[in-house]
């Protein structure tokens, strides 16, 4: 087998592990970033929005690395901007084909080393409990990686369950929330579907929030005026056009069409749409079962859409995501834990080190989800402490595998706050380095609040 030192290991090259490598390669640190995946980026490339980046008040609550990709798609013409949906949300819309190109870059930039199309194996630990390597394998050679210190981006906490963290899983009498498979088109005409939208608001899933003041048909109106159809089409209203194809049989039971703009250049829209429940996204023989269910779904929604939703007549697919997206699968057991009543109270914290704005979002079988909303429509902060794995001294984690109840962890899962988590891991993991400190939880959270202010990536508490 063959041997690479390195300061710090990062798993997993998404939206969390991305940010986590970046940050501590400035830092000064020695990084590698494993992916099993051909390209970095996970769902940051997948296509769709950057979600939970600014709270239902329209106040950015994530900054640093979010904010530098952001200024990175603007100079290539590849960020649409952060639109209203005016039933919570404001999202981050980019094109993801630049996307790809801006992560390679920041990445090369900062001097990551990337090990791509590389299966995690195994982990070595030493005699105190501490992991001293990754084993991996990259098609040709097993490779451990050793280091000081391990960031789990990996989304199922895969490296820290090894390592000896325990862990939590949904209720054994939950339904596992689906998996889905977004996809996109192009040539579509955002008039007519805006149009369509502000004339027809008992389609749409608006005004929602009690902080939107506006009735539906208002809110529906203020979509159209924006031009921008980020918008969900939704089946929660009896006889709707939605509604009535389920009932009719000519569409698949599900909650929307989660609409959002990826390309004003091939006026091209991302949907989130397919869904197929109670599938454990840790077996990928589950996953790879479900495919050609997926791919069937869509495209009965995009015949459904060029069929019976105005702007859709000339569309055609342009791209599927290259993954299924998985909801969740495990939790760390942490040294500390985000609570639903941290999310919807929007609860600030002594030792937070990241933020999350999004709603409590748990879906279900068929059209059922769960949608509870953060008090005032503002933010939450994550503790530093949840990040940590019992029992585990040198490994962070960052991503939805974060201690955490399961409807605070469908607040915290979406981009915006994984971004922001894998900064602080990075952070953390350098600051852990240079000063000497052996376990993740003996850093002080203000330390590492201080280094992420350094960096521009905290918002000042007073105005979220």
């Amino acid at each position: 087998m063959l041997e690479r030192d390195f300061d710090i290991v990062v798993l997993g090259a998404g939206a969390s592990g991305v940010p986590a490598a970046i940050a501590a390669a400035e830092l000064g640190q020695r990084v590698v970033l494993v992916d099993r995946g051909p390209l970095p980026g996970g769902e940051l490339i997948g296509g769709l929005p950057i979600l939970g980046a600014a709270n239902s008040r329209g106040e950015v609550t994530v900054a640093g690395i979010f904010s530098r990709l952001i200024e990175r798609l603007r100079d290539l013409d590849g960020y649409v901007g952060m639109p209203f949906d005016w039933r919570t949300m404001w999202g981050a819309c980019f094109d993801p084909e630049l996307m790809k190109l801006v992560v390679v870059d920041e990445l090369r930039r900062a001097g990551v080393e990337l090990r791509l199309a590389t299966q995690a194996i195994d982990i070595s630990r030493s005699g105190d409990g501490r992991v001293r390597g990754l084993t991996v394998h990259d098609g040709r050679d097993y490779v451990d990686l050793r280091a000081d210190q391990f960031i789990d981006a990996s989304g199922d906490g895969w490296l820290a369950e090894r390592a000896g963290a325990p862990m939590e899983e949904p209720p054994a009498d939950a339904v596992r929330q689906p998996v889905s498979l977004t996809f996109r088109m192009c040539a579509v005409d955002y008039r007519a579907l805006v149009d369509y939208v502000g004339a027809h608001p008992a389609d749409v899933i608006v005004a929602e929030n009690p902080i939107i003041a506006e009735s539906e048909a208002e809110a529906a109106g203020k979509i159209a005026e924006s031009g921008l159809p980020f918008v969900a089409v939704g089946s929660h209203r009896e006889g709707n056009k939605l509604a009535t194809a389920i009932a009719q049989d000519r569409m698949f039971p599900t909650t929307a069409f989660y609409t959002w703009p990826t390309s004003l250049a091939r006026s091209e829209v991302g949907l989130n749409v397919t869904r197929i429940a109670d599938i454990d996204g840790t077996r990928m023989e589950e996953v790879s079962r479900v495919l050609p269910t997926l791919t069937d779904q869509v495209r009965q929604a995009s015949t459904f859409l060029q069929k019976e939703i105005p702007g859709y007549e000339r569309a055609s697919i342009s791209a599927l995501a290259a993954r299924v997206g998985v909801r969740e699968t495990k939790r760390i057991a942490g040294e500390g834990r985000l609570e639903t009543e941290d999310v919807l109270g929007a609860r600030k914290l002594e030792d937070g080190v990241a933020r999350g704005a999004h709603h409590v979002d748990i879906h279900g079988a068929g059209t059922y989800q769960l949608r509870r909303y953060i008090e005032g429509g503002g933010s939450y902060d994550i503790p530093y402490a949840a990040m940590v794995p019992q029992g585990v001294p040198n490994v962070i984690v960052a991503g939805r595998c974060l201690s955490s109840s399961r409807e605070a962890n469908g607040s915290a899962r979406v981009m915006g706050p994984c971004i922001a988590m894998g900064e602080a891991a990075g952070v953390a993991a350098a600051t852990a380095r240079t000063e000497g400190v052996d376990r993740f939880i003996d850093i002080d959270p203000a330390a590492i609040r201080a280094g992420l202010a350094a960096r521009g990536a905290l918002v000042s508490p007073d105005i979220i």
